[in-house]
């Protein structure tokens, strides 16, 4: 499977959000699972292209679970540089097909083969995983697998820009 996924390199500016104040690198505790990973088994952060697209990718979230905006926060915009070989390219729906995979659709009962995937990924050495944003189907997201408390070529801007109220639902959200 892994080999018929091209390895690239991922470079530039992409965004998270984390709870205010907290770490860049924050994770839940125990680790959440993610499209791309179970947390009991990998530990993975999730970044967007775009600051919209963080924003989009949290709105899901927080659509999926039935929770209002103002529920989470205030939080912390953190953009990261980003220079990380070793990803893979599954950023189409044709490359995401060629692993019998379908277009990421918001909802966690889509997971499952995308967890399988991701895990098997990361075993057989990718760094993470470069896709379509579920809620912002035109931009891309980043899974980057974490191996302890830093993940090489992945480096936060300090300070984060705080949010005290929710930003505006950015165009093209789908939750």
């Amino acid at each position: 499977m892994a080999s018929r996924v091209q390895r690239v390199s991922v470079a530039g500016s992409w965004w998270r959000q984390t709870p205010y104040g907290s770490d860049p690198l924050w994770l839940a505790s125990p680790p959440s699972s993610g499209r791309w990973q179970q947390g009991e088994t990998l530990a993975a952060i999730y970044l967007a292209d775009e600051e919209e697209t963080a924003w989009a990718e949290w709105y899901r979230v927080l659509a999926e679970i039935a929770l209002p905006p103002t529920h989470g926060m205030p939080r912390d915009l953190w953009r990261w540089t980003i220079a990380v070989n070793d990803i893979a390219d599954l950023s189409t729906p044709a490359k995401l097909a060629g692993l019998g995979l379908p277009t990421p659709r918001p909802g966690r009962p889509t997971w499952a083969s995308f967890q399988a995937a991701g895990e098997q990924l990361h075993s057989r050495g990718y760094r993470g995983v470069l896709y379509p944003s579920a809620a912002r189907p035109d931009h891309q997201a980043l899974c980057l697998f974490r191996e302890g408390s830093v993940i090489q070529g992945a480096d936060p801007v300090r300070p984060p820009t705080t949010h005290r109220d929710p930003p505006a639902p950015p165009t093209g959200l789908r939750t």
